[in-house]
């Protein structure tokens, strides 16, 4: 029966290897349980509260934790059930901090939520319609690599930053530095160093759930160092911090491992409360940047699995490609609706893939593992910062790999596909990335003369563009 229903045999593969691949891509990517509650849990919105509706920071984690892999092991699932590929969903790195630090420090968490969940019913209508899928064709390829770059480098520049590798100089035309003052200072930073060594190092050995191990390995040393030093936070007032502390939660042992999950998350968001904190344009071009963040991040990734996975046809569209989209849109309006931000198809899915994955079996196998982990939310309290963050880099790095498939000789891919790369991190935002790269392409194209290259499409997405660079005049003139 299973090997009818996923084509598994068709497909030139086993059912050990479906279930080898689908716990592979779990411990690829289970990180996202530690990291997501550390990301937006430590963020507060315009009312000055934390997600759920907390005011002291922590209270939140592990009911993040849980919603994240509730939500991550159900997609994943349906992903295998109705997408029938080796693709597991998970909340979006990139788009977490953007909903987080971008849209919430505007209104309440309610209502950046319920941005989200527009955005996701939005993307599924795109889908129904055919409309998504039509995109995804109309980009080229080598711009669809370039997403994936940048992204990659924003996730990296992130994990370097809440690491305290690199801090803010606070003075002077350079805006980042080494450490505090051009030095690695305090035991969290060696921490974070090792964790990254024993991730690389793993890796290298080819030994499988390498990041994970890497997180638990970190957390570990950072528990024995907190217990021998009394280290304590890095923040201790609006006025005095602790240069040498951790970033955010301070690494202690649980009272319990497992617990009942708590879910009380699930369904705090207000569908059109933003509208009422900020003006409409702005609330639109919000939704806008989600719409395109998450768009593009799909179609980076699902080219991925499907060349890894051999699956990619002639016309390089992936089989069932209509339903992978579809499940990977209602994961957006599903993560919004659970209060974790928006999820999305995940190029760790390539570990798995690696593994012998080729069918949505694999997905059904990861989606288990991530139901199973909810019971295990506790222990998200007492990872730190920079046991957490090493995870990012190499993630950055996984992406960056795409970067040997550009053209780097024709000037009307290899300019847009620079500035996408470059100002993703460099203006901290994904989607000025995406719409430099669009509008320069078809701008450099138009000057050709080889206008006929540029699909229609691809004008109506740069012009879209334009306005939403255009954000700040359009405003001052509508007001």
């Amino acid at each position: 029966m299973l090997d009818s229903y996923f084509k598994i045999s068709e497909r030139g593969s086993t059912v050990g290897r479906e279930v080898r691949g689908g716990l592979v891509t779990f411990f690829t990517m289970a990180y996202i349980i530690a990291l997501n509650p550390l990301i937006i849990g430590g963020a507060v919105d315009a009312d000055g509260k934390f997600l759920g509706g907390f005011t002291a920071f922590g209270q939140n984690l592990p009911l993040i934790a849980a919603a994240t892999a509730l939500v991550a092991g159900i997609l994943t699932i349906l992903m295998g059930v109705v997408g029938n590929f080796p693709l597991a969903i998970a909340t979006g790195l990139g788009l977490n901090t953007f909903v987080a630090y971008g849209i919430a420090s505007q209104m309440t968490w309610a209502d950046a939520m319920g941005l989200v969940v527009l955005e996701g019913l939005i993307i599924t209508v795109l889908v129904l319609t055919g409309f998504r899928t039509a995109v995804f064709k109309a980009v080229p390829q080598q711009l669809k690599y370039a997403i994936s770059v940048g992204i990659g480098l924003f996730i990296a520049l992130i994990g370097l930053v809440d690491a305290g590798f690199v801090r803010r100089t606070g003075t002077g035309p350079v805006p980042v530095q080494l450490g505090d003052g051009g030095n690695l200072v305090g035991w969290p930073i060696v921490v974070f160093i090792f964790g990254l060594i024993l991730i690389v190092t793993l890796m290298v050995r080819k030994t499988k759930g390498a990041i994970l191990i890497g997180i638990v390995g970190a957390t570990v040393l950072a528990i024995i160092l907190e217990n021998a030093f009394k280290i304590g936070p890095s923040f201790i007032s609006p006025t005095e911090s602790n240069p040498k502390g951790w970033g955010l939660n301070i690494p202690a042992l649980p009272d319990a491992i497992t617990a009942t999950p708590d879910f009380a998350l699930l369904g705090q968001f207000n569908l059109l409360g933003s509208f009422s904190k900020i003006s409409m344009v702005s609330a639109i071009l919000l939704v806008f940047t989600l719409l395109l963040s998450d768009f593009f991040d799909t179609v980076g990734t699902v080219t991925a699995i499907g060349h890894e996975s051999g699956l990619i046809d002639k016309d390089g569209n992936v089989p069932n490609n209509d339903r992978i989209l579809l499940v990977d849109s209602i994961a957006a309006a599903a993560g919004g609706a659970a209060g974790i931000s928006s999820n999305t198809s995940y190029i760790e899915s390539a570990a798995g893939v690696g593994e012998g994955a080729r069918t949505g079996l694999a997905s059904v196998i990861t989606g288990v593992c991530f139901l199973l982990a909810t019971f295990l939310s506790p222990l998200v309290a007492i990872i730190p910062y920079e046991a957490a963050t090493p995870a990012l880099i190499i993630v950055g790095f996984l992406m960056m790999t795409q970067v040997k498939d550009i053209d780097w000789a024709d000037l009307g891919i290899a300019l847009p596909a620079f500035l996408t790369i470059i100002l993703m991190p460099f203006t901290y935002s994904i989607s000025v990335g995406i719409g430099a790269g669009f509008v320069s392409h078809v701008l450099i194209r138009a000057v050709q003369g080889r206008r006929k290259e540029i699909h229609p499409l691809l004008w109506l997405v740069a012009v879209l563009f334009v306005v939403y660079f255009m954000t700040s005049p359009i405003t001052a003139w509508i007001g």
